[in-house]
């Protein structure tokens, strides 16, 4: 009798141990399969073979918008093509200041040179060494230079808006890769936790089964729900690393981070009712809009300097030097001032062409920046109304996961009284389970369409 006293406790005890055991090995973010128990006990893995998880950084929404426009490499480019485009600003308004060279010559000539072929003039040459400063300054171009100046602003503008532009681009992928991580992590919680309870499902079902309180159908029906919820888990999982793995990418780590992040708990807001405003908002604070706004102006203002080809050039020339070494017709130093006027007659019609095509560009430039602010209306409509639908979905989700809870529990008790099948049961659980998954992308859903609509209005930068 004693014997099998210790026999049946020895029996207890390890099956007691089995559960805590099981207990443990349930998986926690991204390990798939370890739900799985083997019948006998596995060799410890190497740290080749299993490496240790890194710990999981708290990261809130503030500070990986900051990560981003510190390290994306897109940040980058875009501030250095504004600064680009600000020196040749400075390009341009170079032609309204002198222009200095110095020049050193030395020259040993046959007596009595003369240089004719090729040219009108007939200078002679003679032995000399000599420096001297040549001098030339712009009097007057009749606006030529100055329009070119004025265009090259208008370039740099219009890339400082089109920085700012992908500064909000760089932002929004941030706020859209931030709260997609966070709903693949709220949908693996769900999954984990539908797995949770349809193995307890299962394993009362198996034991009900055993006492021949149950049929083997039902048992069946139970792991089907079972090894559904386990495949939800695993398909969470790789989601979530999927989520983590773009938004590491975005904030410019080369590998796979481990964020724990926080959520905004900010109360929810109710999106405005007229959209009107919203798309005047949007047609006035868009970078974009003002970037192309700053090309039609350069654009113009080029194809204005481009007219002025055809208008003289008024210049100041100078020259003075010393010629130390020289022939005896030569003084010992030199010097001259003068006014030069170009007046262009006739290019074979090039400044003509020039000028007619500067104008078509120019209109061409007009009618991108009409189609973009087209584009921005129908963004921003297409954003409101979608935020709006999120919005109306939040309460109908709530809704629609509450009266799920409430038939599980119903068709539970039902099933437990044996008043209904195994077939209601699982269909209650399913029902339970794809409420809970609508009513979590609902909520993060509206947050991602609040940050969107942001976006299109021009908030975003």
């Amino acid at each position: 009798m004693m014997r099998r006293l210790l026999t049946g406790a020895g029996l207890f005890l390890l099956g007691c141990l089995s559960l805590r055991a099981q207990s443990f090995i349930r998986p926690v973010g991204g390990n798939p399969g370890a739900e799985t128990v083997q019948q006998q006990e596995p060799a410890p893995a190497s740290a080749e073979q299993r490496p240790a998880p890194a710990a999981a950084k708290t990261l809130t929404l503030a500070e990986a918008e900051a990560i981003a426009l510190k390290n994306n490499p897109q940040i980058s480019v875009g501030r250095l093509e504004a600064l680009v485009a600000q020196q040749n600003v400075r390009v341009a308004r170079s032609a309204f200041f002198p222009t200095a060279t110095l020049n050193v010559t030395a020259v040993g000539a046959q007596e009595g040179s003369r240089i004719a072929a090729g040219f009108l003039t007939n200078p002679v040459l003679y032995d000399r060494a000599a420096a001297g400063v040549n001098v030339t300054a712009l009097i007057t171009d009749f606006g030529r230079t100055a329009n070119l100046t004025g265009s090259a602003e208008e370039r740099a503008k219009a890339e400082d808006q089109n920085s700012a532009a992908t500064r909000a681009q760089i932002l929004l992928t941030v706020d859209q890769a931030f709260y997609s991580t966070l709903e693949a992590e709220a949908l693996l919680r769900v999954a984990q936790e539908t797995q949770e309870s349809r193995g307890l499902v299962a394993k009362k079902v198996s034991a009900m089964t055993d006492a021949k309180l149950k049929s083997d159908l039902d048992l069946s029906f139970a792991n089907v729900d079972f090894s559904r919820a386990k495949l939800q888990v695993l398909e969470a999982e790789d989601s979530l690393q999927s989520s983590l793995a773009t938004l590491s990418a975005i904030l410019g780590y080369p590998d796979l981070q481990q964020f724990e992040l926080v959520d905004d708990q900010s109360p929810v807001t109710v999106p405005p009712v007229d959209v009107a405003p919203l798309i005047a908002e949007g047609l006035k604070q868009r970078p974009e809009v003002s970037a192309l706004q700053h090309d039609l102006a350069a654009a113009q203002k080029f194809g204005h300097a481009e007219h002025d080809l055809s208008r003289p050039t008024v210049s100041a020339l100078g020259t003075v030097g010393l010629a130390p070494v020289r022939a005896n017709q030569i003084e010992s130093w030199y010097g001259a001032a003068g006014v030069n006027i170009s007046v262009p007659i006739f290019d074979g019609f090039q400044f003509d062409a020039r000028a007619k095509a500067a104008d078509f560009e120019a209109e061409a430039s007009r009618q991108r920046l009409l189609n973009l602010q087209n584009n921005v209306a129908r963004d921003v409509r297409i954003s409101w109304r979608s935020s709006r639908n999120a919005y109306e979905r939040l309460d109908v989700t709530k809704q629609l996961s509450d009266q799920a809870n409430l038939a599980l529990r119903l068709a539970q008790s039902r099933y437990d009284l044996g008043l209904s099948s195994i077939i209601e049961f699982s269909q209650a659980e399913l029902d339970k389970t794809e409420a809970d998954i609508t009513d979590t992308d609902a909520r993060y859903q509206y947050r991602l369409s609040q940050i969107v609509l942001d976006f299109t209005v021009g908030r975003k930068f």
